[in-house]
């Protein structure tokens, strides 16, 4: 059958309440079908699911794939009056298991996060949750001290005109000022995305952070590399041993999330396998859309067939 003659799979959207508060989701695909559902789970802090919107051809293999906004952000509800310790890790993995448990995937699921996504995931594996067969890394760090390291090297590599005038609002607090957004601009078109226009649905993401930063502010900082908000001191690596099921680390060859940044995972989960995308910085799911969502896919069934046994 060509697949243009096979059915584009339904699409559904809904809200879970959360603490008085709406998550807002997409479904792509039938959840009560044969394969494992997959819920990805967006970066930022405070970023929109937007961007990693393309995960969800994933579906046309007939598995279930899960979109979410994370409370304030996007679709979900905005708290913009809540400060920097209201929004903590633990905040999103509670969001994440009332999203679970609202769709009823207690039985059986995986895990996609993508850069803060990611981070989240890792933390939330740890855990050992009833229910979790797998997880996909994107293009995270397992230590924000590695992360800031790393983009303090990237960034050191910028043209130097570029440099001081990020040196230079930085000191001055004006990091706000159009000068200073634009040098930003030169970092994220090396390491963040590399095509010229993004994709729409990048673009999406990238507007709704221009419009509303609350949450990236408080939590990261400013931009990708001059992280001032409250995970600057984040870690997971003292506790990745824990992770008791399946791991694919994916990252590209130009991301801002390094070899030396992705490597612990490598290095302490027992059950991990890795890949870097060579023409991609930190969205190889638009950059190399086709590599990344074989690759992504064939791990996702090697885990349906770990759940079925032999």
């Amino acid at each position: 059958m060509n697949t243009a003659d096979i059915p584009a799979p339904p699409v559904v959207e809904g809200r879970a309440t959360f603490r008085g508060w709406e998550t807002w989701y997409r479904v792509t695909g039938d959840l009560q079908g044969g394969r494992l559902p997959v819920i990805v789970v967006h970066g930022g802090p405070g970023a929109t699911h937007d961007y990693v919107e393309s995960f969800a051809a994933l579906a046309r293999d007939g598995r279930a794939v899960v979109h979410y906004d994370q409370i304030g952000c996007g679709r979900s509800t905005r708290l913009p009056d809540r400060g920097a310790d209201f929004w903590t890790p633990s905040l999103f993995i509670a969001e994440l298991e009332n999203l679970i448990a609202h769709l009823g995937l207690g039985g059986g699921y995986l895990l996609l996060g993508q850069s803060w996504g990611g981070m989240l995931g890792a933390e939330f594996a740890t855990l050992r949750p009833a229910g979790l067969k797998g997880l996909v890394i994107a293009d995270s760090p397992a230590s924000m001290a590695i992360w800031i390291a790393e983009t303090g090297r990237l960034r050191a590599a910028l043209p130097p005109e570029v440099q001081a005038v990020l040196s230079r609002h930085e000191a001055a607090g004006t990091t706000t000022h159009p000068d200073y957004r634009a040098a930003t601009d030169v970092f994220n078109a090396r390491h963040v995305c590399r095509l010229d226009p993004p994709p729409e649905a990048v673009a999406r993401t990238f507007r709704a952070l221009e419009a509303d930063s609350h949450v990236y502010n408080l939590m990261n900082g400013p931009n990708e590399f001059h992280v001032t908000g409250t995970l600057k001191d984040w870690t997971v690596i003292e506790r990745l041993h824990r992770i008791a099921v399946p791991v694919l680390v994916i990252s590209g060859a130009h991301d801002e999330a390094t070899a030396a940044t992705v490597q612990p995972f490598l290095d302490h989960i027992p059950d991990v396998r890795g890949h870097v995308f060579p023409n991609s910085s930190h969205m190889p799911h638009v950059e190399e859309f086709d590599d990344c969502m074989a690759l992504v896919g064939g791990f996702l069934a090697d885990c349906d067939a770990r759940r079925d046994g032999p």
